[in-house]
């Protein structure tokens, strides 16, 4: 089970980031860690319309928290997020990966975004900011996400 005491992670985050001498050193594979584990550090936060704190969050203010831990400053909407990074098939999709979903009429209009946490084989994980649940961890392959799965994008 991994602890998600904010001060634990925290502690964790200045041990790795005085280890690797500045944030700017950690490898690629190290950065994406500290993002995922930063995004997780915020489950059960409850959902807010424009949120970026822990008393509540939107799905893009999950990512512009969880990339801040890295020095890298990403866009604030999930709109301007989709034109971030590189544009990877669903086929290559990476732990650190954005994925972006379409959840209203709009099919093409980019409305939700999530992270990737977990590949397995074909099963892909991502924690994104929940309207009903908060801040939490889905699959794609659960029927909602996989028909309003648009894109997803390589940011590390």
């Amino acid at each position: 089970m991994v602890n998600r005491s904010p001060l634990v992670f925290y502690l964790l985050l200045a041990l790795v980031l005085l280890l690797g001498g500045c944030g700017n050193r950690m490898s690629k594979r190290q950065k994406v860690e500290v993002v995922i584990k930063t995004a997780r550090s915020f489950t059960g936060t409850p959902y807010k319309w424009g949120g970026t704190t822990r008393k509540g969050m939107d799905c893009s203010g999950l990512l512009l928290n969880a990339f801040k831990a890295v020095g890298y400053d990403i866009p604030r909407t999930s709109a301007a997020q989709k034109k971030v990074g590189k544009r990877v098939g669903k086929d290559e999709i990476k732990k650190g990966d954005l994925v972006f979903f379409a959840t209203t009429k709009k099919k093409r209009k980019i409305t939700h975004v999530g992270l990737v946490t977990e590949v397995r084989g074909a099963e892909v994980i991502f924690i994104h900011a929940s309207t009903s649940k908060g801040v939490t961890e889905s699959s794609l392959g659960n029927p909602y996400w996989k028909k309003r799965f648009r894109q997803a994008r390589r940011v590390l």
